[in-house]
Parts: structure tokens; sequence; C-alpha cells
């Protein structure tokens, strides 16, 4: 049950099947066929019609809620077909009229929302055995193209006019944003002059020339399309290891309250302060103590405090990107018994191999990793109460900066902070394929040795400190003006500034694909989509569609 006093509309990310309005979700065994029949008249916002199968953000919401119901209440499934219902188009990507009627911020986040999407269905297959196929039953453009690349294999069908295509350049004088470029080099391997010509092409590639240059892995004449696929998916399920007769977990409604200062869930809570302009996410540890073993651990389901709150925490952190831009700093907070999170990491590892709790490793690794690409500067604090241990302890490492107090005189209620073996050293490691620990000391033995020598110990303030996992320890009497000036001075800077400055110091060091599409190309894509060749009076954007030429300032700057 979701309740909502606010006079101002809201996205919401919760859905549900019967509520679906563009994707229809048929299971038959090992193979889950998820079909795109975009509803025209189906925008989230007015002004616009979602033609060609094409979508907008509550598409993406209604792809990223089917993607977990097969997770967790479908483990039978091994292979996801991504098809669609329409006659001789698959999907034709972002509606460009959304877009040019969006706001900057509203395209920012609808990109890193359908980024995460599809990096999660990878990430799907890559730890959770879910396989993707994405069976392109005409054409295929744009943001259409990008989702069939974040699949396994590509089929596309060889009726000698279906072709797929990256048109964003030429035709909307922007970038395929969602992972496009990156993907065709470094998933893909097509070769850069190659990838040239693809994403200068308004047309595109099709038939067997699309296979030759790697865009697809395979094409199929009409008569013998659906079988080809069939066999590929089947193919693609025999090297998986989700079960085949396991019993699987459904997942309810959040129970959530919404109120002008904030939202309350069961285990995290969001206060605001809107003077100040900070959120506060409080997450809190189990209420009781936690099943741990796997028969107790599958009969709690959906309310295991894992998984439970792993399901707010994503939730929460949504709703403050996408209906909360003025809140930019997100304090961290944590509540109850770091005993009770330990057993639960604990029982994580222990049964790390079972479908249900991999599938539950996989939402909190995906909810902490969209917490590090979040354009907000989070800032942790450790306080009397707090349970900053295991899978919590990387909301502190995950944080800009982290504060610990330090009570001297009191040093029995003094706050503590736990690592743990698994949970700290790889378990969720960020998009960059590290770990927050890595991260925080570049990979560097010696201190990475010392914070392992501490684990399971509950470390105060100086102990952190001295380990180097906090920013500072402070004592009681500095306290409440130390966090007043880093929450104020923080408050007084450059949004624009502070994202960038963040984003490069949260992913220093190597980079991997994700990396490029969250640093280098989103960061190319949110200054094209300021510039007046895309979003000006004329621009590329704004004129599509209406018949008229775009007109470009010709400087390259």
């Amino acid at each position: 049950m979701t309740t909502n006093p606010r006079t101002d509309p809201i996205v919401d990310y919760q859905t549900h099947p019967s509520q679906y309005r563009h994707l229809r979700l048929e299971v038959d065994g090992p193979i889950a066929t998820l079909s795109l029949d975009i509803d025209e008249e189906g925008g989230l916002r007015p002004g616009y019609k979602l033609k060609l199968n094409s979508y907008d953000l509550g598409v993406d919401i209604e792809l990223h809620d089917a993607l977990n119901r097969i997770r967790f209440e479908h483990p039978q499934v091994r292979t996801v077909v991504v098809t669609s219902l329409k006659d001789r188009v698959f999907c034709s990507g972002a509606n460009i009229f959304m877009l040019g009627l969006s706001s900057h911020a509203w395209k920012v986040n609808f990109c890193k929302f359908t980024n995460e999407t599809r990096n999660g269905m990878e990430d799907s297959s890559r730890h959770e055995g879910l396989k993707f196929l994405a069976a392109l039953n005409g054409a295929c453009a744009g943001g259409g193209y990008e989702l069939a690349l974040a699949c396994d294999d590509i089929v596309l069908v060889d009726d000698r006019s279906s072709a797929v295509s990256l048109p964003e350049v030429p035709l909307l004088g922007v970038l395929p944003g969602t992972g496009g470029l990156t993907r065709l080099t470094d998933k893909r391997r097509v070769r850069h002059d190659l990838a040239d010509v693809f994403c200068t092409s308004v047309e595109g590639v099709r038939g067997q020339r699309a296979v030759e240059w790697r865009l697809v892995d395979a094409i199929a004449k009409p008569a013998v399309f659906a079988q080809t696929v069939r066999e590929r998916a089947l193919r693609l399920a025999a090297g998986s290891d989700r079960p085949a007769d396991a019993q699987g977990v459904a997942l309810p409604p959040l129970q959530r309250t919404f109120s002008d200062d904030g939202v309350r869930y069961r285990h995290v809570q969001v206060d605001i302060d809107r003077a100040r302009r900070v959120a506060t996410l409080t997450v809190r540890a189990p209420d009781a103590a936690p099943p741990t073993e796997l028969d107790g651990i599958l009969a709690a389901g959906a309310d295991w405090w894992p998984l439970a709150m792993g399901r707010e925490l994503d939730d929460a952190i949504l709703h403050l990107r996408t209906n909360e831009l003025t809140l930019g700093t997100w304090v961290l907070r944590t509540e109850g018994d770091a005993a009770a999170v330990l057993a639960c990491d604990d029982a994580l590892q222990a049964h790390a191999g079972h479908w249900f709790v991999r599938a539950t490793t996989g939402l909190l690794r995906r909810t902490l990793a969209r917490l590090d690409v979040s354009s907000r500067s989070l800032i942790a604090l450790i306080e009397p109460g707090s349970c900053f241990a295991g899978t919590l302890a990387e909301l502190a490492l995950a944080a800009d900066r982290s504060y610990m107090l330090v009570l001297p005189n009191e040093p029995q209620r003094a706050p503590r902070l736990t690592l743990h073996a698994d949970a700290n050293f790889g378990r969720y490691p960020m998009v960059n394929d590290r770990s927050r620990l890595q991260r925080r000391f570049y990979d560097e033995a010696e201190p990475l040795q010392a914070a392992r020598a501490a684990v399971g110990q509950p470390l105060d303030g100086d102990q952190t400190a001295a380990l180097g996992l906090v920013t500072a320890a402070l004592d009681d009497i500095d306290w409440a003006d130390e966090v007043r000036l880093v929450l104020e001075e923080r408050a007084a800077m450059s949004p624009d500034a502070l994202t960038g400055l963040e984003t490069n110091l949260r992913f220093g060091g190597p980079e991997t694909m994700l990396t490029r599409i969250f640093g280098r190309l989103s960061a190319w894509q949110n200054w094209i989509f300021q510039r007046p060749n895309a979003v000006g009076d004329k621009g590329a954007l704004k004129v599509y569609g209406k018949g008229d030429k775009a007109q470009f300032d010709w400087q390259r700057v």
C-alpha cells in the first residue's frame, strides 16, 4: 500500500504485471518472453505519443519490474527472449518528442535509469545465470538496438527490410547514450571504422552484413525466425544453472507512506530538510533475529531482511533522484543491531550458490551501484545506535565523506564499524568491478591487508580513522558544529561542479565498459543535450518530425 498526501505528481517506480500498459510477460518452462507492445497513448507525461514501439521512462519502469519478477518469481527461467508484438518493428528507441519536450534533468535521469536497467540484464547474465536473447522481428533503431545490445544473443529477421541502426548522430544531433557506442566497441568488438560508418548512417545495416560487422549474432528468414529464436534460446538455457523446479518468491508491493518531509518504509526512512536541501536516509537493521538457515530464509521470502531492505533502499534512491532534484546532499545513517546485520551477511555467504540468495545478492549489488552513480553528495554519519556493519558498512564506504563520533568519556556508548570478510571484500563490486575498499585504497596491499586483519572487530572511531576507513573521527564537543559546517558548505557549492567532482573521484583508476558508459559517454551526452545544436529552437531534437531541417552552429567546440 502506498499513501501519498502530496499534491504534485510523483514518478512511482513501483508497478505490477497487472498494471503494465506496454509489456507482456509470458513464461514457458525455461524461457520467458518479454514482448514490447507499447501503448501509443500511454506516455508517462502528456504531449507525445509512443509510436513505433518507442519508449519513455514509464516503459522502462515496467521493464525493470518485469526483470525483477523473472529473477525472483520465476526461478526456472533461464533465458529471457525480448521481442515485439508490433508488425515489422521491434523498437524505435527513446521517444524523440518526449526528449524534445523534457527538461535536461529529466533526460539525464531517464537515460541513467535506462542504462541501469540494461546493465542489470548483463549483471544477471554474469552472476545469476539468467541469459537474454533479443529476437528482432522488425526494424530496430536507437535505444531499441541498445536494448538488444544488452542481451547475450541477437537474432535479426532477414526480410530484406529490417535493419539495426544507431541514427542519433545524423538524425537527432545527439549520441546513442544508453551504452550503444560503448557496447559496439567494448562488448561486440565492432571494428572502429565500421562502427563509425554504422553510427553516422540513418538507414542502418541489415541481413548478412549485420552478421559480418558483428552487429547481430544471427539472421533468419521469416518462415524459420520463431524456430531459430527458440533453438538459440534453449541453447542459452542449457548453459545456465538456474533451478528447473524451484518455487518462486513473490514480490509484494512495498509498504510506503509519503509525506512532504519524507518517505517511511519498514526498514528505510527518508527525512527531508528542504531549507538545508538535505535528505537523510536511515537504514535499519532487522527488527528481530533473522533466519540464517535456508529453510527459514525461503519461508521468509520477500520479508527476508536483505531483500526487503534492498528493495526499499532501491525505491528510495530512485524516488529522490527523480522527484527531489534540489536535495543535493544525502546523509546516510543506520540504526539497530550490528550483530543481526552480520548474521544476514554470514547467511548470504553460506548459501551464496542458492538461486534465491544469489538473486538477493544481485539486487543489493545493483542497488549499491545505483547509489554510486547518483549525482548527489553522499555523507555518512556514524553515531551511537548505528550499525554500519558488513553490507551496511558499504554505505559508509560508498560515501564521499564519512564522519564517526568518538565518546572518550562514554566509550561503551560510542558507535562501532565492523567489516565482513565477504560483504566488504568483493561481494558488491562497483561498476568498475572493484570493491569499495579497493577503490578507497587504490588496490594498495598494505591498507587492504590491515582492513582485512580487522574483519569482525567492532572498531571505534580512533581505530577506523587509523585504518583509513573514515574521513574523520570527531569527539562529542566538535561533532554538531563540524557536521553542520560540512552540510552548509556542501549546500553553498555549485551542484554542477560537485557532480563532476564526485563522479571523477568515485571512479578513479582503471575503466570498464560500465564506467565508460556512466562517466565518459554520459558526460558527453549530457553536454550535447544542452547544446543549441540539439535543443535550440532549430536544434535537431526540437525540429524532429516537424518538417524543418536542423540548423547547426558549425564551430567545433
